[in-house]
């Protein structure tokens, strides 16, 4: 994401819900004796991905053309050392990010989440209804602790926890048989339009938009054995469920953000057990994706882009019952064959 993108801030006074920890950044301080000229002073913040501090200006003095060149050498040795933002080697403060389905420690959207909050990025998530009591408990009582520890040493902070059901796209679409469903109760504005209008309400816009969500009803079922709901279910939570997010969320987007799905491999070769219209709902997400990417991009001034990971011994793949058979139909065509691990996305 571009540092010289257009970037609006909005302050808002907003109690977190949730945190891991208040995050702590290691600072350093570095004082040239020489000028440097501002084309050098460019080169070096754009080689080593860091931000220009005040302080570094202020001490600036008048030198020769040499002297500059062992400044610029010397600034870029201290910044490698002084470790300011670890993980993901880009600059994100002063970004937000929304993760849409994150409700554990072991998931895609969890591993996303940690490597944009490496880079500075502020996080705000939104948790399947049902799951986010378990989800909320579980991050106060620190169960989650030690993955919320960044490569710096400091943890995690989730601004923000919010309710979503990305099946609904408004109030009027929840079927009353939701509406009263215990695992319902006491959760609102939840839809996808609800949760937007919150986000802006409380935060005026963000930068970044994660889109880690699927779920099929009958994905064990092959697909001659699926039912009509089941396969439109599928493509519901799934598939168009990306693009209820972006119609929703990209009016509130900063020009020059970015979205991003994750799709799957089945959505290009046959992969047995992964059924109930699951490889036909990655198919439509990469197929969405790309029309998003020319209609989003040409009037909200954003990226769309998905990417295929891999099979993950996720929590909510473990509860399908056929994760294995599909971990190890990719490592005996793979390349390297190695189980793939969250955190490895980010590479």
């Amino acid at each position: 994401m571009s540092s010289t993108a257009t970037h609006v801030m909005h302050t808002a006074m907003v109690k977190p819900q949730i945190n891991c920890s208040r995050r702590t950044f290691m600072q350093s301080t570095v004082n040239f004796s020489t000028k440097c000229k501002a084309t050098a002073w460019k080169r070096l913040a754009s080689s080593s991905h860091i931000s220009a501090r005040p302080s570094f200006f202020q001490s600036l003095t008048t030198s020769n053309a040499k002297s500059s060149e062992k400044v610029v050498s010397r600034a870029m040795s201290v910044a490698v050392e002084s470790n300011t933002l670890p993980g993901l080697p880009i600059d994100l403060r002063g970004k937000r990010a929304f993760i849409a389905g994150v409700a554990d420690d072991n998931g895609y959207g969890w591993a996303i989440a940690k490597s944009l909050a490496a880079a500075g990025a502020e996080i705000l998530v939104g948790t399947w209804v049902p799951a986010l009591n378990i989800f909320e408990s579980s991050l106060r009582r620190g169960k989650f602790y030690e993955s919320c520890v960044l490569p710096d040493g400091s943890l995690m902070e989730i601004t923000k926890v919010y309710p979503l059901d990305a099946v609904f796209d408004n109030p009027e679409d929840v079927p009353e048989d939701i509406k009263i469903n215990k695992r319902y109760a006491g959760s609102s504005n939840w839809t996808v339009r609800e949760v937007a209008e919150s986000v802006k309400k409380d935060f005026g816009s963000i930068d970044i938009l994660v889109h880690s969500l699927a779920n099929g009803p009958e994905v064990s079922k092959p697909l001659l054995e699926t039912s009509r709901n089941g396969y439109l279910a599928a493509l519901s939570a799934s598939s168009y469920s990306f693009i209820s997010l972006l119609k929703h969320f990209a009016p509130i987007m900063n020009p020059g953000g970015a979205s991003i799905s994750l799709t799957y491999i089945a959505s290009e070769k046959i992969i047995p057990g992964y059924g109930g219209g699951m490889s036909s709902a990655k198919s439509a997400l990469e197929s969405d994706t790309r029309v998003l990417a020319f209609e989003a991009g040409r009037k909200h001034k954003i990226r769309v882009n998905t990417i295929s990971a891999g099979p993950l011994r996720s929590r909510a793949a473990k509860a399908i019952g056929f994760i294995d058979m599909m971990i190890d139909y990719s490592s005996a065509n793979a390349p390297l064959q190695k189980e793939l691990s969250a955190d490895e996305l980010e590479k």
